[in-house]
């Protein structure tokens, strides 16, 4: 008798207690028209929530997870530049997609984060609801903040579900933005280098 309790007591602790972006995801569906228990939307809150959590999961990382000690005193002075890093992020106005990629580029003073590292960096704060511009400007200061380097220079091009889906419904529109500090920022000449290799790899 007491093998059978402890049986039944593991399988209540396996069924998942219900949650609340789910259990208001249903109320949402019901107020759009649709009927949450057929067949197609029966396990849609649920699925909803997972892909919420993860496409926001930027909340739950750490900058210092992400760079986990890839930092390395190296004797460069030649620009650093990562190009076409894809991204996938979410309009807080509107909670519909932005996506497109986002180039990178650091003089360094002393130090390099691994390449792999920016690629996270740039997941890290794309992973959260977002605005272009500030995601742009967030990208530029960690990475300032992390390795100091003489500049950075941070490119976004982006396109925008929340105005080709809805509003004025342009398709082909891209926004572009961009963040300029230190050396990328006061020096013509490294400013104009970056923008010279954004612009040949679309050519």
């Amino acid at each position: 008798m007491k093998n059978k309790s402890l049986a039944n007591k593991s399988v209540v602790e396996m069924v998942p207690k219900p949650s609340g972006i789910a259990t208001r995801m249903r109320e949402v569906l019901e107020i759009l028209g649709e009927d949450p228990s057929r067949e197609g939307l029966a396990r849609t809150p649920e699925r909803y929530e997972k892909a919420l959590r993860y496409i926001t999961s930027g909340y739950d990382t750490k900058l210092d997870e992400i760079v986990n000690g890839a930092l390395f005193n190296v004797k460069c002075d030649e620009m650093v530049v990562i190009r076409n890093i894809e991204f996938f992020s979410t309009c807080e106005h509107h909670l519909l997609p932005f996506f497109g990629k986002c180039h990178v580029a650091y003089l360094p003073n002393k130090r390099v984060i691994g390449l792999s590292k920016v690629a996270r960096l740039v997941n890290m704060f794309a992973r959260r609801l977002q605005i272009q511009e500030r995601l742009t400007s967030q990208i530029a200061a960690a990475i300032q903040d992390k390795i100091s380097p003489e500049g950075v220079g941070v490119i976004i091009e982006a396109r925008h579900l929340c105005m080709q889906m809805r509003g004025v419904e342009k398709q082909h529109g891209q926004a572009v933005t961009s963040a300029m500090l230190g050396g990328f920022r006061h020096n013509k000449q490294t400013r104009d280098e970056f923008l010279s290799l954004v612009r040949t790899k679309n050519s």
